[in-house]
């Protein structure tokens, strides 16, 4: 039997395999709506995938159950009072548990610890969903979505500006493996680790490819084909709330700072926003956003994704 693969890291795939999923969500999109989605391959027919979840969801659940059922098959959700996670049941137990009746366990976990330890037990693959260290998937459709609009992603220059957070992290660590130049403007306190940026120079295809961590957003975007932005304060952050935005302020993406770019450049943002934060209000709306069409794209990457795990190809 092959060793089963994993999807907890976009560091868990090489970046030839990066490059040749996006390059296949992208036909499958084109091909499914050329011939409707129900007349498509049915790669997960038979098989059942079990979505453990321990926070609120819209896109990711959504995407998910509707691109399971797309590829022809089955989705069982289980929610935080259903498992409970690391506390009514050890991580091992549900692991071994969940192996013997599904083929795919996708997980959004608030702590990539007890994520590392599911693909450790479970003999099924096991697939980041998000965690407070990164979120691949959202970052595979991502790109995408840039290549559906740049038609390449070699030698784009790619900004972030905001908080070094999971989803940050999975850029940074992404884009220059792709050979696209990664910049991230956050306020000091907030930026993304050494380690991680040091890790994403090292994955850089291209002896060009830069990978920059700055303070000013000004000077982050400027020349950039992308803008990106994320909330300041994430799902758990809550109370970090007021703090946040004391140290974020200057940090908003907005129509002016949009104009540092280049004047063809997207504005993109994995949503939920924060309207009055990190953009304000209509800013997703912008005539360069891409946002809804990035949120629309977690369906095909997701399939295309899932479709490698478990078919082995």
């Amino acid at each position: 039997m092959p060793t089963k693969r994993d999807f907890l890291s976009v560091t868990d795939i090489t970046p030839d395999e990066t490059w040749s999923l996006i390059q296949r969500a992208r036909n499958s999109k084109s091909n499914a709506k050329s011939s409707g989605a129900s007349e498509t391959a049915k790669p997960l027919a038979g098989k059942s995938v079990a979505l453990l979840f321990d926070k609120p969801s819209l896109r990711t659940r959504v995407s998910f159950q509707v691109g399971i059922q797309e590829l022809g098959g089955y989705s069982v959700f289980l929610g935080q009072q259903e498992v409970g996670l690391g506390g009514r049941e050890p991580v091992s137990d549900v692991a071994k548990v969940l192996s013997g009746y599904v083929d795919c366990i996708v997980a959004r976990i608030s702590n990539h610890d007890l994520l590392v330890g599911l693909a450790k037990y479970a003999s099924i693959p096991v697939v980041n969903a998000l965690s407070d260290l990164e979120h691949p998937c959202q970052v595979m459709a991502d790109l995408l979505t840039i290549y559906e609009h740049k038609d390449t992603l070699a030698g784009l220059s790619f900004a972030y500006v905001g908080d070094g957070n999971n989803v940050a992290r999975s850029l940074c660590l992404a884009l220059p493996a792709v050979g696209m130049n990664f910049t991230s403007a956050s306020p000091q306190g907030y930026n993304l680790d050494e380690a991680s940026v040091q890790q994403a120079q090292s994955r850089a295809n291209g002896a060009s490819v830069r990978v920059r961590s700055l303070a000013d957003p000004k000077e982050a975007v400027a020349g950039a084909d992308v803008v990106y932005t994320d909330v300041w304060a994430s799902m758990g952050q809550e109370s970090e709330s007021g703090v946040r935005r004391n140290a974020f302020d200057g940090y908003t993406v907005d129509a002016a700072l949009m104009q540092r770019a280049n004047a063809d450049a997207l504005f993109m943002h994995d949503m939920p926003a924060h309207y009055g934060e990190e953009v304000p209000p209509g800013m997703l709306e912008h005539p360069q956003s891409v946002a809804f069409s990035q949120a629309h794209n977690r369906l095909h990457a997701q399939k295309t994704i899932l479709e490698f795990l478990l078919s082995g190809n």
